[in-house]
């Protein structure tokens, strides 16, 4: 399925396959859910991050999904029916919180496709999900090793610098292509 979006809508999905459960995994260690009240997944794709958040969140914590994929949105409602699923950008995520009868978010676990997005595209992306972003909340994103040399994903790690008060990377993970996860601070 993957294979099939990444071909019909290249600038929406860049993977060629799921996410590895190591990959899940880290993404979620790495979100810190243990206090997090409100948590938003931008980019869910087929639900293996949505499954990891699923197992290490606080049972009262939301958990709000943002796909623009409708193909990608009606699995995640077959698989995760008690979720809320919604089928837009993430550049509307503020908008998306207010709605649900809240003032932002503590984590946003992204599975968006960076280096796929043109300049303007990645700055508002990460400007709509920053300004939803609680005070000391976490953002958390993937990239494919060694994409983040290539010019687009040099230009993303500057983004999240200028824009977060501390970002770090992990060591890479096995997963296809391997990739290593940005943990940004607000």
């Amino acid at each position: 399925m993957f294979l099939k979006q990444t071909l019909l809508h290249p600038k929406e999905s860049g993977a060629i396959a799921a996410s590895s459960r190591r990959l899940a995994d880290l993404m979620v260690r790495e979100a810190q859910l243990a206090d997090a009240r409100v948590i938003v997944e931008v980019g869910p794709g087929t639900g293996v991050f949505t499954s990891a958040i699923l197992e290490k969140k606080r049972p009262e914590a939301a958990l709000h999904l943002i796909e623009i994929n409708a193909d990608f949105s009606k699995e995640l409602s077959v698989r995760f029916p008690f979720l809320p699923i919604h089928t837009t950008s993430a550049e509307d995520i503020g908008p998306l919180l207010t709605q649900a009868g809240h003032d932002g978010c503590d984590r946003v676990i992204s599975g968006l496709p960076w280096t796929a997005f043109e300049n303007g595209l990645q700055e508002r992306l990460l400007g709509a999900l920053y300004e939803a972003l609680h005070p000391g909340g976490v953002f958390v994103t993937f990239a494919y090793f060694p994409l983040q040399y290539l010019p687009n994903g040099q230009a993303f790690r500057h983004r999240l610098e200028r824009r977060f008060a501390g970002v770090r990377m992990t060591d890479v993970v096995p997963n296809i292509p391997p990739a290593f996860v940005y943990v940004c601070t607000k």
